[in-house]
């Protein structure tokens, strides 16, 4: 696990802690519970917690000498089921492959690589594991009315079981646009929460947004289509006033209830990515 580096957070600004948006009748809302700050060349890619509550932090610098060899020059914000690690790689923009690296409990690797189908994207910005284990959910860079959908590896019988070939599944269709969607995670069975670094404020009123999705059913291996809305804008804050920030990763823990979002900060503040915590609420 990353050391956090939480005495930056004079340096780059305290947080100020806050709720979201007020939300529909019924519905919960997210508050702001702190922030905490993690290097970014080790793990301003995304992140995600354990089983017993640390946290997995993903960046350029971990990229394994042996996959870098292979070409995998990018690592996404990664996620973690049943003990086993799942890390999103694309190579170089002129590849026709992505790769799902996946490691064990036990720390062996294994690699599973999907040919890209016509039309698709070369990135591959996150992978989100299904509650129940038996599907990944994936995305692409740019303009998107979809999420891709693969059985999980290792962990859907359907895969092969020590790496191979992957093929996309099934595909969630997006009821309105997303763009620059950098990482996602499940909140529910049925939701997913997914942290945008889109700041043109076309398609939502708010810049770089944290989006909800909402599924009418749980994954089941057959086309579904997810319902969008954003929930807020996730925080640009820093004593760095020059350049642009950078949403990255997300992830909710389910034990502790816990939703994190990473931002970069512009500038020579970038060496530093902010971990805002959030919790939901009601009334």
């Amino acid at each position: 696990m990353r050391r956090h580096l939480t005495v930056l957070g004079c340096l780059f600004g305290a947080a100020v802690l806050g709720v979201g948006p007020a939300a529909a009748a019924g519905e919960p809302s997210w508050a702001e519970t702190g922030t905490t700050y993690t290097d970014t060349l080790g793990g301003g890619q995304g992140l995600a917690a354990r089983a017993d509550g640390s946290l997995l932090h993903r960046g350029l610098a971990d990229i394994p000498l042996s996959l870098r060899v292979e070409g995998w020059n990018h690592v996404g914000d990664p996620d973690i089921a049943n003990g086993y690690v799942f890390d999103a790689y694309q190579g170089p923009d002129t590849g026709t492959s992505k790769m799902f690296a996946v490691t064990t409990p036990a720390g062996k690797r294994y690699e599973y690589v999907h040919r890209l189908n016509p039309g698709e994207k070369i990135n591959n910005s996150f992978a989100s594991v299904s509650p129940d284990g038996q599907w990944l959910v994936s995305g692409e860079w740019g303009d998107q009315n979809r999420l891709q959908v693969f059985p999980t590896p290792v962990l859907n019988p359907a895969t092969p079981p020590t790496g191979g070939a992957l093929a996309e599944a099934w595909q969630i269709t997006l009821d309105k646009p997303v763009r620059d969607v950098q990482g996602c995670d499940f909140v529910t069975d049925t939701r997913l929460v997914c942290a945008s670094n889109d700041a043109t404020g076309t398609l939502f009123p708010e810049l770089r947004p944290l989006l909800q999705v909402d599924l009418p059913r749980e994954l089941d291996g057959q086309p579904i289509t997810g319902t969008v809305k954003s929930l807020f804008a996730l925080p640009q804050r820093s004593i760095c006033a020059d350049g642009a920030f950078e949403a990255e990763g997300v992830d909710y823990d389910a034990r502790s209830g816990t939703l994190r979002a990473e931002v970069i900060p512009p500038g020579v503040c970038a060496v530093a990515t902010a971990v805002y915590s959030y919790r939901q609420v009601t009334g």
